[in-house]
């Protein structure tokens, strides 16, 4: 019998985040990886979003992440053309690696956040987060270890390995298990919505030398559109190798009569030889599970929601579902929370992940009906080009810039969040508008010598004070006495904070804000702990 705190079931990136943020917070981790170690992961995801990478710099990881992946003059631009060597119509400038603290000319350049996206595929993310959960003292990384399933009572769960070999005692278990989740089907979950959105052939291919027959400057994304085929093809290295999605037409039902070298020879725009490393069938989705827990069993991630990957924010979701979920058990098992507060987890974490998938929804939709008018002339006529090269813009700029999905999303009448009757303001995929009203993301500033305001806060609760006046103690005290970590900040005024106080939970959503301590401090502590 091995026993642990929290056993995590896939050891991918959800799992290891999740793992390392419950480690930093004192909890005994153990993840089930069914995997052999050195086991290479798909090429799927390719982006990691403004508020991964702020989690990343929490955990103190960031900086390796960001100096992995696309070499670091590679530019992360999205790039529209004809064919992958032929003439481009129109770019979204992002900037490389090098420059992505300093340069703020892009369209994601002005976002409040210490830390701005960052392009890495998995093949080099995945490896790279589950070295940092094997390093850290508090994670026991088993590889070879599938779960075959488990039973649960009131003192924990016991799990069993498929060999029958060995038993896992754990106070609570989370399945990241990915799409195929045998822990969804164990908590009894069901996915429902939209089973077929549209069909993709994804081929990782390598292909030395047809960068330099191509005729526009390097992209990390390269959408080819032509009557023929449209594509989007993703930098992997940024030398030699690409992975490139092949978007079925609404006519094309059966993979097997698509001739998947004549579809890459259209979209490459050439007879360039190359090697297909890896290709996979897939059909774009919009499913969520019906529920996301069974008393002390959890789903994250792919386990707890599908859909197509526009905006990048498939393993994002599934990430921020995490940290969601990590301060809450952390919380629990550390003493100072109560265990009501981990139905707060569906009831916040359901909601946002239906709004997200409806966003990529529409966008794959729309770009479908796109990319099945493309016009005849497009690659002879500039015109054509031109006006193709505007809608392109309009319609893709949003996915690739989200700022709506990193920053505007809110809690909404969840029972851990003392709300004040103001309503959040509302936000598109791109658009938002930083906001201090509860259930709203802290807004990030930058505080005196350039300090991030999340490098001050820390990890646990922070009570943000705006006027040194106001007296603190009584639900600094409140907090003590109930074990709730929480600490005092005092920051200069700013414009967006109308309140003198505003406390911020650890997964920096705002908890409560007021001009005063309330009148019952204790009150207080015990809504934002569960106990209420």
């Amino acid at each position: 019998m091995i026993k642990a705190q929290v056993a995590i079931v896939g050891g991918g990136p959800v799992g290891s985040t999740l793992a390392l943020d419950l480690a930093s917070r004192g909890v005994d981790v153990l993840v089930a990886e069914r995997n052999p170690a050195g086991t290479a992961p798909g090429v799927k995801c390719n982006h990691v979003a403004a508020r991964t990478m702020e989690i990343f710099r929490r955990l103190g990881i960031v900086e390796k992440i960001r100096d992995s992946g696309l070499p670091a003059d590679h530019p992360n631009d999205v790039a529209f053309r004809a064919s992958a060597v032929g003439v481009e119509f129109a770019r979204i400038k992002i900037p490389c690696r090098r420059d992505r603290y300093t340069d703020k000319g892009g369209p994601d350049g002005w976002w409040p956040t210490p830390e701005p996206p960052h392009r890495i595929n998995q093949i080099f993310l995945d490896p790279l987060l589950a070295d940092f959960a094997r390093a850290h003292p508090n994670i026991r990384y088993r590889n070879e270890c599938e779960i075959a399933g488990f039973v649960q009572n009131a003192d924990g769960i016991v799990a069993e390995t498929v060999d029958g070999g060995e038993k896992i005692h754990a106070d609570y278990l989370v399945g990241c298990d990915g799409p195929a989740s045998k822990i969804r089907g164990q908590i009894g979950a069901r996915l429902t919505g939209d089973a077929v959105i549209g069909r993709t052939q994804s081929t990782y291919i390598r292909a030395p030398g047809l960068a330099a027959r191509m005729q526009a400057a390097p992209a990390w994304s390269t959408q080819a559109m032509n009557p023929r085929r449209s594509a989007n093809m993703f930098a992997v290295d940024g030398r030699e190798t690409w992975l490139i999605h092949n978007y079925l037409r609404a006519e094309e039902m059966d993979f097997s009569d698509i001739d998947g070298d004549a579809c890459i020879r259209a979209i490459l725009g050439t007879d360039h030889p190359y090697q297909v490393v890896t290709r996979e069938n897939w059909i774009g989705r919009r499913m969520l599970a019906d529920r996301f827990r069974d008393r002390r069993a959890f789903i994250c991630g792919d386990a707890a929601h599908l859909w197509v990957p526009y905006a990048g924010y498939g393993m994002n979701a599934g990430i921020e579902d995490a940290m969601n979920l990590s301060w809450m058990l952390a919380g629990v098992l550390n003493g100072w929370a109560d265990e009501s507060i981990l139905a707060a987890h569906e009831a916040e974490r359901w909601p946002i992940t239906e709004q997200v998938s409806k966003f990529a929804m529409g966008t794959a939709l729309a770009l479908a009906r796109a990319r099945a008018e493309v016009p005849a002339d497009i690659e002879t006529s500039e015109a054509t080009r031109a006006a193709l090269g505007e809608t392109m813009l309009k319609m893709h700029t949003p996915q690739f810039c989200c700022g709506g999905l990193n920053f505007g999303s809110f809690y909404e009448n969840f029972p851990v969040v003392v709300y004040d009757g103001e309503a959040a303001p509302p936000y598109t995929m791109d658009s938002f508008t930083p906001s201090t009203v509860p259930g709203c993301r802290t807004p990030h500033v930058w505080l005196d010598g350039n300090v991030s305001l999340y490098d001050a806060m820390g990890a646990d609760f922070c009570l943000l004070r705006f006027d040194r006046a106001v007296d603190t103690g009584r639900l600094t005290r409140a907090a003590a006495l109930r074990g709730v970590p929480m600490r005092v900040l005092d920051v200069p005024p700013d414009a967006v904070y109308r309140k003198k106080l505003v406390l911020s939970r650890p997964d920096q959503h705002i908890a409560w804000r007021g001009d005063a301590v309330p009148d019952n401090p204790l009150a207080l502590i015990d809504r934002i702990r569960g106990a209420a």
